[in-house]
């Protein structure tokens, strides 16, 4: 099914249409059909939203198929709209407004929550129908993890349907599995257990100090 675009925009819009730009095919190509100023841009799909993105200024070239978003941030939401799965943000962004398909720039940050992941690079391309991310061959992408995870690699190539993250180049950093993170966890529990048990050592002797100093003032 066609994608839906909804729009909810503030004060200015331009038509090219309405304007003489002269004849050059360059000048054309150049020249938005649509300006817009604080915009929310829903995609729908089967009356479902899929993703909602702002900008602080979008421009539309109806030829080329292409929305052009500046200091642009996006919320991706999960089955039939229900929680939001993923967000982030870009200095700028080119979204074809057929197929889905994003090029982001310019500070890129994306935070995928169903994956516990962090990305941060200059630039990402998103193939919405393969679902693959993907950064320039050269490009540097660092990624995070709560646990702790935290590495650098080049050219980064990921297939969100299959969960799998490839690098073209040099990849560094720290990766703690869920063994070691489970060993922590269960390091963590004892250290708490032996703090309360102290706790309650300490607690227990105050007390008998206490009781002891009663008896003697009795005495």
């Amino acid at each position: 099914m066609k994608n839906i675009i909804l729009f909810s925009y503030s004060i200015i819009f331009l038509l090219a249409c309405t304007f003489d730009y002269g004849e050059s095919d360059a000048s054309e190509r150049e020249t938005p059909d649509l300006v817009m100023e604080n915009v929310e841009y829903v995609r729908v799909r089967s009356s479902d939203p899929i993703a909602r993105f702002t900008a602080e200024r979008a421009e539309r070239y109806e030829k080329q198929g292409v929305m052009k978003l500046t200091n642009f941030s996006f919320e991706q939401f999960g089955e039939k709209g229900e929680e939001i799965n993923a967000f982030g943000r870009a200095g700028h962004a080119s979204i074809d407004i057929e197929s889905g398909d994003i090029f982001m720039s310019n500070g890129v940050r994306i935070e995928v929550e169903s994956e516990d992941i962090i990305m941060e690079t200059s630039q990402l391309d998103w193939k919405d129908e393969p679902r693959i991310l993907s950064s320039g061959t050269n490009e540097e992408v660092n990624i995070y993890q709560e646990n702790g995870t935290h590495f650098t690699g080049i050219g980064l190539r990921a297939e969100t349907r299959s969960r799998t993250y490839e690098f073209s180049g040099v990849v560094s950093g720290i990766y703690i599995d869920k063994d070691e993170e489970e060993e922590e966890r269960r390091e963590e529990r004892r250290a708490e257990r032996d703090e309360r048990r102290l706790e309650q050592e300490l607690a227990e002797e105050a007390r008998a100090a206490e009781e002891e100093e009663f008896d003697y003032e009795l005495k």
